[in-house]
């Protein structure tokens, strides 16, 4: 009966991990596919020179442009402009598309730099 009791509640905490952890992953996906989305994605793109980035009150809006397709996305982050967004190579933006809006609605910002400890490329 132990031994039951003992798997039984294993079973259980494995399910309840594996159903938490589905919930928590975020794919990352064009702007074609995050447009179409109803959950949580990651979008990945660089900042499109052609709209200046801007802070309107305590949201950060900006757009994302698919370095493959070159079509946009307008972001909106509930928060202030990040350090070093100016100097982002690539920037993930994590959260769902509202589509009453036309806008991605990011909870999250993820900015990647090149980075400053790589050595020099040989020339």
């Amino acid at each position: 009966m132990r031994k039951f009791f003992l798997a039984a509640m294993l079973l259980g905490f494995v399910a309840y991990a594996g159903i938490n952890l589905s919930e928590n992953v975020t794919p990352y996906v064009s702007i074609a596919e995050a447009t179409a989305s109803k959950n949580s994605v990651q979008v990945k793109g660089l900042l499109d020179e052609n709209f200046a980035p801007r802070q309107a009150g305590d949201e950060f809006i900006f757009n994302l442009r698919d370095e493959v397709t070159g079509e946009t996305l307008n972001v909106k982050f509930s928060g202030v402009r990040p350090d070093q967004f100016d100097e982002a190579h690539h920037i993930v933006a994590v959260g769902k598309y509202d589509e009453a809006a036309e806008t991605f609605r990011a909870k999250k910002l993820l900015i990647k730099c090149p980075s400053k400890y790589e050595g020099q490329k040989p020339q």
